[in-house]
């Protein structure tokens, strides 16, 4: 079993990446490989919208994108963090998601993800309504999800490293015992045959790329 943690935040050992680091040792509790990968120490152009990738299936920009996105690929679950800012997710994370075309290339079908939001006003929940949509929509499964509350420069308390902790169990628990959410599924497979697949179909060989990647998923 293997599994990716992503932190969007540009502060290593911030609030989000405490709660993911807790997530993963919690993970390695388990005998689960992880793989933790901090954003701000890799690579990553933003995307220059040429669209090019939708036909050929990979990427002109010669970074660490590409090679992030097939790990994921390889991975059982994942788990997806960010810090909140103006009510978004951070600039990193953001760009990643661009370069990495989750949600028509379907990147996370059946894999099992938590996302993580941190934040220290309302802000967070729309931070981490961008994440669970972004996970659902690409075709994984959300296990849970973690909105932490936290002043600035503040270390998550006792409450939210428990929940962590219990998260990454069950996120354990989850992919071992291929657990069925039906709503979810339901969801999924909705915005898949009628908004995906349909806008995809009609482009034709422009997006032959997209196509092929379906395959590799048995989409």
């Amino acid at each position: 079993m293997n599994v990716v943690l992503i932190n969007g935040s540009p502060r290593k050992n911030g609030a989000t990446g405490t709660i993911l680091h807790a997530i993963e040792s919690r993970m390695q509790n388990n005998q689960v490989d992880t793989e933790f990968i901090h954003l701000a120490d890799v690579n990553i152009e933003p995307c220059k919208g040429c669209c090019y990738c939708y036909k050929s299936g990979h990427c002109t920009i010669k970074d660490c994108a590409d090679e992030i996105v097939e790990k994921i690929h390889q991975a059982d679950g994942i788990v997806i963090g960010s810090p909140t800012y103006a009510s978004n997710v951070s600039g990193q994370l953001k760009i990643f998601i661009d370069r990495g075309h989750f949600v028509l290339e379907q990147l996370l079908y059946g894999k099992y993800a938590i996302s993580v939001a941190t934040g220290e006003n309302y802000g967070n929940k729309d931070t981490s309504k961008i994440i669970d949509n972004l996970i659902q929509y690409s075709g994984g499964v959300l296990s849970g999800r973690i909105i932490c509350n936290v002043p600035f420069n503040s270390k998550p308390n006792e409450k939210y490293i428990k929940k962590a902790q219990r998260l990454a169990d069950k996120l354990f628990e989850d992919i071992r015992n291929k657990k069925l959410y039906p709503f979810q599924k339901a969801l999924s497979s909705i915005v898949f045959s009628f908004g995906i697949k349909p806008f995809v179909i009609r482009k034709g060989t422009q997006y032959q790329g997209v196509i092929d990647k379906w395959k590799q998923v048995n989409r």
